[in-house]
């Protein structure tokens, strides 16, 4: 019997979750496949590039395992190519037998507290974005001439948000954060960040290796209220807690002991507390906190105490959250595509034949970079079981190039990828800076496509 012609599919999103869809598609010996991974950005990766912090080589060289992904002879990186404007999803019906939709979680969640639209005050999606060189992100976006910050949240997002505000320029030069933002956080003038929890130490979702990076910083007090961690070894709280809770309380513990005062920068640990209003006339110039506990039921109440923290800037950094896409089913309370193993679900829980959803916009955001592979494979289980059904009622009708070509969209490949990476290695030489140093911006983006032309 001859070789059927392979499944093509469609992985929207090339951040970890895309990538890895694209890699179980090929690992498999059940069905052929084509795999195009498509993203309005020349440079693949997603979050690994623009959500790990610039500090975190290690974390980053996933990027690595990725681009292999990337360099198989089955698939193709499609970039410049945004979905529900260069390709609305007839497109992509009449182009692949299946597409499956991995755009991540790109946009902050609300406080929901009066103040929080003054300047000053903004996402930990945008901050994160801009010391990541994302090119949506203009320099000039922070000029970061507060003295005093406040981060408001339990995560590892906050903590990078944090770390980065007090981190040593000498330091940070080592790491691949674009030249232009470097020399604004030279420019700084934080010297006091408050990390804003509104639960106990024991319900903080800082990674272990994370808090304990904070402490290690150089010429940086970090000072935690002896209070917050003085809890009864043989309450209920403590014996119920996760094993890395403890560990966390272990490090916090060990810092609301130590003398703060003889460094130039300090970051504040504040649990227990949650914000009420920023504010500000004008511009932010506090930030209100109240004072919280669990009631009997477990829930989180306020006590009616209220401090004013005295900062000029606030970070939110309360979750990610996913937006909808065009012409797709939406669930608006989890901020997820309705799915079922996968397979997206039309507003009568129907699956909807050769439409699927993997990462953060299948399951919230949740998990390490490491939990998008199994997602992903069970994902793409999913569609490998639907590949007669897909063969026998979504025959592609086009080929994506000509449907691009006809449009006129200027697609970028993984080659012009290779050569923004080896424009990056170049200014690293050229700084003096380590082996990447990021282009910054669309205009510097452009100027290195254009001259592949």
């Amino acid at each position: 019997m001859s070789t059927p012609d392979p499944l093509r599919v469609a992985v929207v999103g090339s951040g970890p979750a895309g990538i890895y869809t694209a890699e179980a598609l090929t690992r498999q010996s059940r069905e052929p496949v084509a795999v195009d991974v498509l993203d309005r950005l020349p440079t693949p990766y997603g979050l690994v590039r623009y959500g790990v912090a610039p500090d975190h080589t290690t974390i980053k060289r996933v990027a690595h395992t990725l681009a292999r992904v990337l360099e198989h002879p089955d698939v193709r990186f499609l970039g410049g190519v945004e979905y529900g404007s260069d390709l609305t999803r007839a497109d992509l019906a009449h182009a692949y037998h299946a597409v499956v939709y991995a755009t991540g979680a790109s946009v902050d969640r609300r406080m929901g507290v009066s103040g929080e639209e003054l300047p000053g005050s903004v996402a930990a999606t945008d901050f994160v974005n801009w010391y990541s060189g994302h090119p949506d992100l203009e320099v000039s976006r922070f000029v970061l001439d507060a003295e005093e910050v406040a981060v408001v949240g339990a995560g590892n997002v906050a903590l990078d948000v944090a770390r980065i505000l007090v981190r040593s320029v000498d330091e940070l030069s080592r790491t691949d954060i674009p030249e232009p933002v470097l020399r604004v956080l030279a420019a700084s003038r934080v010297r006091r960040v408050h990390v804003v929890a509104r639960r106990g130490p024991l319900h903080a979702k800082f990674s272990a290796n994370e808090l304990r990076e904070l402490g290690q910083l150089g010429g940086v007090d970090v000072a935690v209220d002896p209070a917050d961690v003085d809890i009864d070894p043989n309450s209920e709280a403590m014996v119920g807690a996760a094993r890395a809770a403890r560990t966390n309380l272990r490090t916090l513990t060990d810092w609301a002991q130590r003398s703060v005062g003889g460094a130039d920068r300090r970051v504040d640990l504040h649990f227990w507390r949650r914000p009420t209003a920023v504010l500000g006339e004008g511009r932010v110039e506090g930030l209100e906190v109240e004072r919280t506990r669990l009631d009997d039921d477990g829930r989180l109440v306020g006590t009616g105490r209220c401090e004013t923290l005295p900062v000029g800037m606030v970070v939110r950094s309360v979750g990610y959250a996913s937006t909808p896409l065009p012409d797709l089913p939406f669930d608006a309370a989890t901020r997820t595509l309705p799915h079922e193993d996968g397979r997206i679900l039309d507003d009568r829980r129907t699956p909807l034949l050769g439409e699927y959803v993997a990462g953060w916009l299948k399951r919230g955001a949740t998990g390490v970079i490491g939990t998008n592979k199994s997602d992903a494979a069970a994902t793409v289980r999913s569609l490998l079981d639907d590949a007669a059904a897909l063969r026998a009622s979504r025959t592609p009708q086009t080929s994506v190039d000509a449907l691009l070509k006809e449009k006129g969209v200027a697609v970028s490949g993984y080659a012009d990828w290779l050569a923004i990476d080896a424009a990056e290695a170049a200014l690293a030489t050229e700084l003096s800076r380590g082996e990447r140093v990021k282009l910054s911006g669309w205009a510097e983006l452009r100027r290195v496509l254009e001259e592949r032309v």
